[in-house]
């Protein structure tokens, strides 16, 4: 049986770049959406009134609005067909909450297009969940023999963490495609114009970079599993 050295593992800089840019991102969508949700839009609307005009002007009738607790907790549900608002949103009438409404209609738009990247990441879900269960202790256990067994442990704990890798970054077109739409869909309503809209996209940009730093940090995890069992796939 092989039992692995205790030793400092340079490979822990991975870990710490993926933190350091998974902490920039979140200061960077707190900030933004904090200043800019202390600026009302000149309509007044709200973030639910927003979404409803959303889904109207795309033809969508069939999904609810519901107001859902906590900050920034704002999804659309394709199973239910439920569009949720947190208490930051819902009914509040900043440009920040109506680009965050915007943008969760987007999903709810992509959903009733049948985009591909949203059904493929849909597909992925359960896999991915999976996967990031069972990636490491496949991993753990392959480190402790050294046999066939061992390889085909490692191996597997590979595939199964690369599924959750390629989740992240199919998410980033989603995310990115939907950010494009709700842009699209507040100008074309009116419902903000000039500064306001810019304002919106400054918050949904910040958004869209902690999907970013998720599949960055996703990545670089992939990249110290390689690190970590290629001498033992090499060698056994």
């Amino acid at each position: 049986m092989y039992y692995p050295m205790m030793y400092f593992d340079p490979t822990y800089i991975f870990v710490l770049i993926g933190v350091i840019i998974s902490l920039i991102a979140s200061a960077m969508v707190n900030s933004s959406f904090s200043k800019y949700s202390k600026v009302a839009n000149l309509r007044g609307i709200t973030g639910a009134e927003a979404a409803e005009r959303v889904l109207h002007r795309a033809g969508i009738y069939d999904v609810r609005i519901e107001r859902v607790a906590g900050n920034l907790t704002d999804h659309y549900d394709p199973r239910s067909k439920v569009l949720r608002l947190s208490d930051s949103v819902y009914g509040q009438t900043s440009v920040a909450a109506v680009g965050v409404a915007a943008h969760e209609c987007g999903h709810a738009i992509q959903h009733a297009n049948g985009y591909a990247p949203l059904k493929l990441r849909s597909t992925l879900v359960p896999i991915a969940n999976f996967g990031s269960k069972i990636a490491w202790p496949l991993i753990l256990i392959g480190l402790l023999f050294s046999n066939e067994t061992s390889i085909l442990l490692l191996n597997l704990g590979i595939i199964a963490f690369s599924a959750a890798v390629l989740f992240q970054i199919i998410t980033l077109p989603v995310e990115f495609n939907a950010s494009t739409r709700a842009i699209r869909m507040i100008a074309d309503t009116g419902m903000m114009e000039g500064q306001e809209i810019k304002s919106a996209k400054k918050v949904l940009n910040a958004a869209a970079l902690t999907y970013v730093a998720s599949a960055a940090t996703a990545i670089l995890q992939l990249l110290r599993i390689l690190i970590l069992t290629g001498g033992r796939r090499r060698n056994d």
